[in-house]
């Protein structure tokens, strides 16, 4: 698809940062060249001349905004024996991501000023894609005392989603507070919809196959309580509420109805709850114990039906990886959670895309346009046109795989999807114009300007 060299069939000593994305189909359109010039789109259209540029052949591929995941855990600081900001990225940009909003619950919490910038700059370092931090909404997760919302928002960092995620802001009160506290400089609560006391050692979806395996059950009423609540407070605060990993038809209509009547209310969902059911969990694999659980295919159709229909707004995966001891053991042992930066896209091809319920551009809407839309993330999600920053992907949709996660670049091997043959692959991932993925395979990261003055020879 480009100049090849020995490694990854492609020049990398190319220093004019010009390149020609010859023949691709726009949103799974027309087909048309891209000119990418200086971190932007200088041109689109057809013939477009290919003097300076390194050309990517783009026959039979697909054209896409770079993606935003509103909902990632990349574990640093605190936790560099489950994932690094270094590992978590490139991840994402074998994926095809271009941002990534990387959640609170690090150790320590990211809930003041500094933790929030030392992760936006071990981002930046990084390279590989946008890294925007979600601050705590209480201090420790403890859902006690606000955190330091103010001063996050106000950091390098710009923080503008705020989140407890995996623990729930219960405290209506304090949840009123903070969606209060928000309004002032246009941020979100990212809620994780779950109440703590129906839950209480719940192991799995509470329904037929709980009760024949003997696990304690996890209702779904513990998350539609919990959204209805918040609905009404975003709506008497006049405040932007974001829902986390929707899971269940109940929250749903919740959604819907709050919709409706206007409440500012957006919400998400993972590509593991668009595809798998709690069928899976006789197994007893821990692979499969995640917060929240898999749910009934009732609720996938649901879900699936919902994402279609723009209820619910965006895919986000609740990337989640963990070392493989805290997986492989008993269920009732198992830590919660499932990686999913790698499989994503194939993912939601498979179940929205090729079951006719999506297109391509809508696939982009909800991937790409609408989280960058939340997150306030002025430079993702832009159209494919002339002047726009060049945040962009190449998908090849015929392709198909085999999931192995010991061949990802994550550090967490908790995916549910192993073994899987999964439609779709990303080809390219071209992040502010840089190729950081060619060829399906990892290039080189992007250097901020004024970073690449200051780093030793050879990068970092």
């Amino acid at each position: 698809m480009a100049e090849q060299s020995a490694d990854n069939g492609v020049n990398n000593n190319a220093t004019t940062g010009t390149y020609l994305i010859r023949g691709a189909s726009i949103l799974g359109a027309g087909t048309e060249d891209l000119l990418i010039r200086d971190g932007v789109i200088a041109a689109r259209g057809t013939d477009l001349s290919t003097e300076g540029a390194t050309v990517i052949d783009a026959d039979g591929l697909i054209a896409l905004p770079g993606m935003v995941d509103v909902h990632t855990h990349l574990r640093e600081p605190g936790r560099e024996d489950a994932e690094t900001v270094e590992t978590g990225t490139r991840a994402a940009a074998l994926g095809g991501f271009t941002a990534v909003h990387a959640m609170a619950n690090s150790t320590p919490v990211a809930d003041t000023a500094g933790v929030v910038e030392q992760v936006h700059s071990l981002g930046r370092a990084a390279g590989w894609v946008d890294v925007r931090p979600v601050g705590a909404v209480t201090v420790g997760l403890a859902g006690e005392q606000l955190a330091e919302l103010g001063a996050m928002a106000d950091s390098r960092a710009q923080v503008r989603m705020f989140s407890d995620d995996g623990i729930c802001v219960h405290d209506p009160v304090l949840m009123r507070r903070a969606l209060e506290y928000v309004k002032a400089f246009d941020g979100v609560v990212a809620q994780h919809a779950q109440e703590p006391r129906l839950t209480a050692g719940a192991q799995m979806n509470e329904g037929d196959v709980s009760a024949v395996l003997g696990l304690t059950g996890w209702p779904a009423v513990a998350e539609e309580s919990i959204i209805a609540r918040d609905v009404l407070l975003a709506q008497h605060v006049g405040s932007r509420l974001h829902v986390c990993h929707v899971s269940t038809a109940g929250s749903v209509e919740i959604i819907r109805w709050a919709k409706a009547r206007g409440i500012n209310v957006t919400a998400e969902v993972t590509p593991h709850h668009l595809l798998l059911t709690d069928e899976l969990v006789r197994s007893y694999d821990p692979v499969y114990k995640v917060n929240p659980p898999l749910r009934t295919d009732a609720d996938v159709q649901a879900l699936r039906a919902a994402l279609a229909d723009g209820t619910i707004d965006v895919v986000g995966t609740d990337h989640a990886p963990h070392p493989s001891e805290h997986k492989e053991c008993e269920w009732a042992q198992a830590a919660m959670g499932m990686t999913g930066l790698e499989t994503a896209l194939s993912v939601v091809q498979h179940a929205m895309i090729e079951t006719g319920l999506m297109t391509w551009a809508e696939f982009a809407r909800a991937t790409s346009v609408a989280p960058a839309g939340i997150g306030r993330l002025a430079d993702q999600g832009r159209p494919l046109a002339e002047g726009e920053p060049a945040n962009i992907i190449l998908v090849d949709p015929a392709a198909r795989w085999t999931v192995d996660p010991s061949a990802m670049a994550t550090m967490g091997r908790n995916s549910p999807f192993r073994g899987m043959e999964l439609p779709g692959k990303v080809v390219a991932t071209f992040f502010k114009g840089h190729p950081t993925v060619l060829n399906g395979k990892l290039n080189t990261p992007y250097r901020h300007p004024t970073d690449a003055a200051a780093a030793p020879a050879g990068g970092y």
